[in-house]
């Protein structure tokens, strides 16, 4: 093998799985919404028009959550990266779980997003 080849699935084996790690995110978030009263119901939903990565009780609602990483703010504020065309994602994708599971369309339904930058974790209820 040439040394090159070498160095590229040494990378390769540095460099850390996203999805993985998106996961032990989603997962702290999940500790953080227990502990702040959530039921989690569903974790990384998906269908073909998206993906939510939670989905909870938090009393009366039912609610959609959208979970963001970033490992400082050089790379910008977590929460920021929920754009109106992730929203809408979200949006479409929080209505197919409600018809596909038999939801009454007037449940109280709410959009959640949870941010964490380095080791702080941020909760804006009703973000959308």
């Amino acid at each position: 093998m040439n040394e090159r080849k070498l160095q590229s699935q040494k990378d390769f084996k540095r460099k850390p799985n996203k999805r993985r790690l998106g996961s032990d995110y989603e997962e702290k978030a999940a500790e953080f919404l227990q502990k702040n009263g959530y039921r989690i119901m569903e974790r990384n939903f998906r269908c073909k028009i998206g993906e939510i990565d939670l989905i909870a009780r938090d009393g009366r609602y039912l609610v959609f959550i959208e979970v963001k990483y970033r490992t400082s703010e050089s790379q910008g504020n977590a929460l920021e990266a929920v754009n109106w065309r992730k929203q809408e994602i979200i949006r479409k994708v929080a209505l197919f779980y409600l018809i596909r599971f038999g939801w009454p369309l007037d449940t109280p339904c709410r959009f959640d997003v949870v941010g964490i930058t380095g080791e702080q974790v941020q909760l804006i209820k009703n973000a959308f």
